[in-house]
């Protein structure tokens, strides 16, 4: 299995590398759009090889999914939390219980009972 999860990171470095390779060509990113820099006065660009944006670009998006999907699961992660609370309070009365049936009686049938 490990040799599995190598070798589908090795495709994928190669295919990065060859989208790489094949758009290393300058291009100019404008934060704004003409039509408005005009007027405004400012023209905020950059210039970096398309490999670049499209990497970048990439990183944003999986971020912002990778926030969005924990942003939809809080309710879930809630849930398990208070359930989790709610079964550790459960185990604690249990406990409590058992220890208050064998009050009174002999030690070694309660560490018997209590062990089953």
């Amino acid at each position: 299995m490990k040799y599995i999860r190598y070798a589908f990171w090795g495709i994928v470095a190669i295919a990065l590398i060859i989208v790489g390779m094949a758009n290393r060509g300058i291009v100019t990113l404008h934060a704004i759009p003409e039509a408005l820099a005009g007027p405004l006065g400012i023209s905020p660009e950059i210039q970096i090889p398309l490999f670049v944006a499209i990497f970048v670009g990439v990183a944003i998006g999986l971020l912002i999914g990778f926030f969005w999907e924990w942003v939809r699961e809080h309710g879930i992660r809630a849930g398990a939390r208070a359930r989790g609370h709610e079964l550790n309070a459960l185990k604690r009365e249990v406990d409590s219980l058992k220890t208050e049936k064998h009050e009174g009686k002999d030690e070694i049938v309660a560490l018997l009972d209590k062990a089953s």
